[in-house]
C-alpha cells in the first residue's frame, strides 16, 4: 500500500469552527493555530500523521481567524516540485451558491468537493485539527480496503464512564458497524452499545466495560463521499454517518494508543502539562515519526541560577534565577529573577525586544516581554507575548470562571489564563 498511497488518497483537515471552547486562547487565532508543546501547533500533528503515512496532499478547511495558520502553514511545508505534495487552505469563500459560514463538518467539506476533483483520489481521509495522537493511517486504509468498506470510522476504546460527550458505535465482531449514536446520555443506551467479549478478547485489558467511540477519523470512497454530501446535511457524526448505516457499508478501524480531543481550555491545559511528565503519554522524541514544525533557527535557551522540576523548555528561552516545576514554556520565553512558576504553560513571544526597546519600556512604565521579576503563578496558561510586571500574583485556586483584571485575566474550566498580548501592570493580583 506504501507506493500507491500518496495517488490514492486525499487528506481533508478540518479546522473547525469559532473554537468558542477555547476561547480566549482562539480569540486572535483559529483552533488548529494554538501553540502545542512549546514550540508546535495542533495543525502539526494532523499534518505530520499525514506525511508519516505517505500522504502528502491535504487540504485544511478553516474560516475564522486564519491569518496566523496561514503564516505558519506557509513557511512551515514545502515539497519539491516531483512529489506533487500541498497543504492547501481552503476557507469559507462567497461563491454564486452561497455566501455564509461552513455550516458543520459535512457542509465544509461538501462546499470543497469543487476544490478535491482536480486531482486524481479513490479514498478521501478526513481528520480532526485539535486533536492530539500519531496514527499510521496506512493501518486504516489498509483495512478498508481489506473490508471493501464503503467508509471506515476510526473507533477508540473508551470505559463507560469517560464516553460523555463522544460519539458511541455499536461494532460486530467483523469489525462491521451495527449502530452509531451522537454522544448518548441515557445509560441504558450506552450499556447497550459497549464492547462484545469477542471483540474486549482482543483488546488490553480493563477492568471496566468499554464503548468504542468516534475519533472523528473518516476514510470515504470517493464516490461514496460525494452521493453522501448530495443534500443539505451539516454534520458528518450527527447525519452524514447515521444516514449512510444499513445503506453503505461502514467498518470500524480499532485504534489502540493516546488520544486526546483538545477541544476545551481544560482539555489543552492537562494534555500541555502532561508532556512534562518524565513519561509522557504522548511522545515526542519518537523517531519514527516525527512531528514536523516550524524552523525557526533560534538560539539554544540559557538558564541562569534556577531550580527546575519537571519542565519543557522551547528553544530560545531566557530564565534568570526563577523556580519553574511542572510547567512547558514555549519559544523565546523570558521569566526574571525571584519568579516563582507551577503548572503553568508559558506560551513564550513571537520576536525578541532589543536593547533600545527595552529602555523605552522602563521609560514608559511598561513591562518587558514575559515574566517579570518576583512573579508567583500557578495552575495558569500565559498566552504570548504577554507582559507580565513585578510581583504579579496569579492563580486560579479558589477563582470561579469569569473575567478578572480588567478582562485581561480570565478563569476558564478551572484554569487561570492571560490573552496574547495582554500587559499586566506590576503588583497585579488575581
Amino acid at each position: 500500500m506504501k507506493a500507491t498511497t500518496q495517488k490514492r488518497v486525499l487528506a481533508v483537515i478540518m479546522g473547525g469552527g469559532r473554537g468558542t471552547r477555547l476561547n480566549p486562547l482562539t480569540l486572535e487565532r483559529c483552533k488548529p493555530a494554538v501553540p502545542l508543546a512549546g514550540k508546535y501547533r495542533l495543525v502539526d500533528i494532523p499534518i505530520s500523521n499525514c506525511l508519516n503515512s505517505d500522504i502528502n496532499r491535504m487540504f485544511l478547511l478553516t474560516q475564522f481567524q486564519t491569518q496566523s495558520l496561514h503564516r505558519h502553514v506557509q513557511s512551515t511545508y514545502h515539497f519539491d516540485p516531483f512529489g506533487g505534495g500541498f497543504v492547501d487552505i481552503l476557507a469559507a469563500e462567497q461563491t454564486e451558491k452561497g455566501s455564509d459560514w461552513y455550516q458543520g463538518t459535512a457542509d465544509a467539506v461538501r462546499r470543497n468537493l469543487v476544490h478535491f476533483r482536480s486531482f486524481p483520489h479513490d479514498l478521501v481521509l478526513v481528520l480532526s485539527g485539535d486533536q492530539l495522537y500519531r496514527m499510521d493511517f496506512r493501518e486504516i486504509i489498509d483495512e478498508h480496503l481489506a473490508n471493501q468498506a464503503d467508509v471506515t470510522i476510526a473507533a477508540i476504546p473508551f470505559p463507560v464512564s469517560k464516553v460523555a460527550g463522544l460519539g458511541l458505535m455499536q461494532v460486530r465482531d467483523d469489525h462491521s458497524i451495527a449502530r452509531f449514536v451522537e454522544k448518548p446520555k441515557d445509560p441504558a443506551v450506552i450499556d447497550s452499545l459497549t464492547l462484545s467479549a469477542a471483540l474486549e478478547k482482543g483488546l488490553s485489558p480493563c477492568p471496566e466495560k468499554r464503548c468504542l467511540a468516534s475519533m472523528g477519523i473518516y476514510v470515504f470512497n470517493r464516490a461514496v463521499l460525494e452521493a453522501a454530501l448530495d443534500n443539505t446535511m451539516t454534520d458528518f457524526g450527527k447525519e452524514i454517518i447515521p444516514g449512510l448505516l444499513g445503506q453503505k457499508k461502514l467498518f470500524a478501524h480499532i485504534f489502540e494508543g493516546y488520544w486526546e480531543d483538545i477541544g476545551t481550555v481544560r482539555a489543552f491545559f492537562d494534555a500541555n502539562l502532561a508532556l512534562a511528565q518524565p513519561h509522557p503519554p504522548f511522545n515526542f522524541f519518537d523517531p519514527t515519526a516525527p512531528i514536523y514544525t516550524h524552523a525557526r533557527f533560534l538560539p539554544a535557551s540559557k538558564l541562569n541560577k534556577c531550580q527546575i522540576d519537571h519542565v519543557v523548555i522551547g528553544d530560545g528561552s531566557i530564565l534568570t534565577d526563577s523556580t519553574l516545576k511542572h510547567c512547558v514554556l514555549g519559544i523565546r520565553a523570558r521569566i526574571g529573577e525571584g519568579s516563582v512558576v507551577e503548572d503553568t504553560i508559558v506560551m513564550g513571544s513571537d520576536f525578541y525586544e532589543t536593547d533600545a526597546e527595552i529602555a523605552a519600556n522602563v521609560v514608559q512604565g511598561r513591562p518587558n516581554l514575559g515574566i517579570g521579576r518576583n512573579c508567583r503563578i500557578f495552575g495558569a496558561i500565559i498566552d504570548k507575548n504577554t507582559r507580565i510586571g513585578e510581583g504579579c500574583v496569579l492563580s486560579a485556586r479558589g477563582k470561579a470562571d469569569g473575567s478578572y483584571a480588567g478582562g485581561l485575566v480570565i478563569v476558564r474550566d478551572g484554569v487561570l489564563v492571560v490573552a496574547k498580548n495582554a500587559v499586566l501592570p506590576p503588583g497585579t493580583v488575581v
